[in-house]
């Protein structure tokens, strides 16, 4: 019965590898991976020039997204912690700082602990279903610490917007949020489903049988471990 608990779990490693690998990417190379995103009716500005007239934000580890008022996208590689602005008529202000987008840099760093369990997972080695435990439950917490970064800047963005008086700004989270969110649960069953181990295989049972004795030729009870 442990082995097909073993497949599901590595099924499930395997999954939440491809989750988060895409998530790590994010914008602005796959603009449809954003961790939020705000979207605003007019009278706004901002960006990273703090002079772009905006319909919508989003944002990703590697950049944002910047949507003008035609709709049209310019999405911007800046590394990993860049500010933005958002401006009214009324010359309200507000900034999501850098350090609330820095700490997304750690989406990689979870992504390399799933990929780590999933390879003991699938390795052949003697411990590997123990030691694809260990790291799945470490990967697990990475993307716990990762989700936690995640819900803070949705949190932030939130508040920042809700203090511009008579601006009409949605504030969603982003498709790359919640494919994290599922990685983590997907992690977390496989920790639980790969402990139980991947059996031995031999070419007898590992149960207490019956085997054919070759000096007497008849049947000997024994008990054989695996």
């Amino acid at each position: 019965m442990s082995r097909p608990f073993y497949i599901a779990g590595t099924v499930l490693l395997f999954l939440a590898l491809v989750l988060s690998f895409l998530s790590s990417i994010s914008l602005p190379y796959l603009p449809a991976l954003d961790f939020a995103r705000v979207k605003f009716k007019s009278g706004i500005s901002g960006g990273l020039d703090k002079s772009q007239t905006l319909s919508q934000l989003r944002w990703g580890i590697w950049g944002p997204c910047i949507y003008d008022g035609n709709n049209h996208r310019t999405c911007v590689h800046t590394g990993h912690g860049y500010p933005i602005s958002v401006s009214t008529l009324e010359r309200q202000v507000v900034t999501i700082g850098a350090s609330w987008t820095r700490g997304l840099a750690i989406h990689p760093v979870a992504t390399a602990a799933v990929a780590v369990a999933f390879g003991f997972a699938v390795s052949k080695l003697e411990h590997g279903p123990m030691i694809a435990s260990l790291t799945s439950f470490f990967a697990a917490l990475m993307l716990l610490i990762a989700f936690a970064i995640d819900i803070a800047l949705f949190a932030f963005v939130h508040h920042q917007i809700g203090k511009l008086d008579h601006v009409d700004g949605n504030v969603n989270a982003g498709s790359a949020f919640w494919m994290t969110f599922v990685s983590l649960i997907f992690v977390l069953l496989a920790a639980c489903t790969v402990c139980f181990g991947r059996r031995k295989e031999s070419g007898n049972d590992a149960y207490p049988m019956f085997t054919k004795s070759s000096s007497s030729g008849g049947f000997l009870s024994r008990f054989r471990r695996n």
